[in-house]
């Protein structure tokens, strides 16, 4: 994560700035905490539509005859299980199957991918993947400075998405479709960080304030980083630095449906199928406050049914669709059971919490 001195701006920060938005430093750049508030903000996303600027994320493009194999060596995830149109949640890993970062890769053709990862690792991805030799028939490069991107999501996306887009089609969940726009190209992602339906829109950056501008002006509300900090938490989706680490592997974070140990070697496969054969000592759970509490926060201690120590949150929240303490912690696997009773300790004060089942929160779209 960069310092103060080396704070980075998105192609629509003075947007957002027009906008109102209270700007905060995160992983390296100025962004938009919050416009209204966080609740009115994970609000519009649960109940109808509104819009992120993630712009500070990275895009690198892979192509070439070797692509796919080199991919595969790479990452967790079985690339060759993808079709052109289509994409996949997988983890750049360490020898010791730890994660350097959770990422989104996109098939775009027969041997050309586009690669969505985490603001704050986009150079460190880019040096880990670059140093691991490419072959000679592989170009691997990093285009993350050439685009803006905004991810529109909530039940209304769809419906936002063919006002501003007429004529064009979403690609289906997980999928992703290219059309020309300003003189250059979109490209349209179906997948989200907060459990409701919707997509991420990338453009040359001297155009994001633009489509950014129409997105609002057809109905999708601003929304900043606390917002999409408590949807994706009731979704129980990770943050990276925080849920996940080098020292943390997919299979101790409840992720390994997202490793394929079948399809070859890669990095960090021999301790993952060790991890998987054996059990990992610790897991990552879902804690629940049982009744009304302070919000819980990252790095506040977890306690078992005695008051001892065990671990620590890596993300708590005060849920807003649950109006109750929510967070994550990896536990002895003795006490990831569903059900145990643990504790959270909020400057010294207790309260109690119970690991349930993930999700916290399933969206309106998925109950029926």
């Amino acid at each position: 994560m960069s310092d103060s001195s080396s704070i980075q701006s998105t192609p629509l920060e003075s947007l957002h700035v027009r906008l109102g938005a209270r700007m905060v430093p995160f992983a390296g750049w100025n962004m938009p905490v919050q416009y209204s508030s966080i609740m009115d903000e994970h609000g519009a996303v649960r109940t109808s539509v509104g819009i992120f600027d993630i712009s500070h994320m990275g895009q690198f493009i892979v192509t070439g005859p070797g692509a796919l194999a080199w991919l595969n060596h790479m990452l967790a995830n079985n690339v060759a299980k993808l079709e052109p149109g289509q994409g996949q949640y997988s983890f750049l890993l360490n020898k010791n199957g730890g994660v350097i970062d959770d990422l989104i890769v996109y098939r775009t053709g027969g041997d050309s991918f586009f690669i969505v990862v985490n603001a704050s690792m986009i150079d460190e991805d880019f040096h880990w993947m670059h140093n691991h030799q490419p072959p000679e028939d592989v170009w691997f490069t990093n285009e993350s400075a050439q685009w803006a991107g905004m991810a529109i999501q909530g039940p209304d996306a769809a419906a936002t998405f063919a006002k501003v887009c007429p004529g064009q089609a979403l690609p289906p969940r997980n999928g992703i479709a290219r059309f020309p726009v300003d003189g250059g190209e979109a490209v349209v992602c179906r997948t989200g960080y907060t459990g409701e339906d919707g997509f991420e829109f990338f453009c040359p950056a001297g155009s994001g304030e633009a489509w950014f501008e129409k997105f609002i002006a057809a109905g999708a509300k601003p929304c900043g980083l606390g917002a999409r900090d408590s949807l994706r938490l009731e979704m129980c989706y990770p943050l990276n630095g925080s849920d996940l680490s080098p020292e943390r592997t997919p299979i101790e974070a409840g992720l390994g449906f997202f490793v394929d140990l079948d399809k070859g070697d890669f990095i960090g496969r021999e301790v993952l199928a060790r991890q998987k054969a054996e059990g990992p000592a610790q897991r990552l759970v879902a804690l629940e406050y049982t009744d009304k509490g302070a919000p819980p926060r990252a790095h506040y201690p977890v306690l078992d049914a005695s008051g001892q120590v065990i671990s620590e949150l890596s993300s708590g929240v005060l849920s807003p669709s649950l109006g109750k303490g929510i967070g994550m912690a990896y536990v002895p696997a003795a006490l990831a059971k569903l059900g145990t009773d643990l504790l959270v300790d909020v400057r010294g004060r207790q309260f109690p919490a119970k690991v349930v089942k993930k999700p916290f929160y399933k969206p309106t779209a998925q109950k029926a």
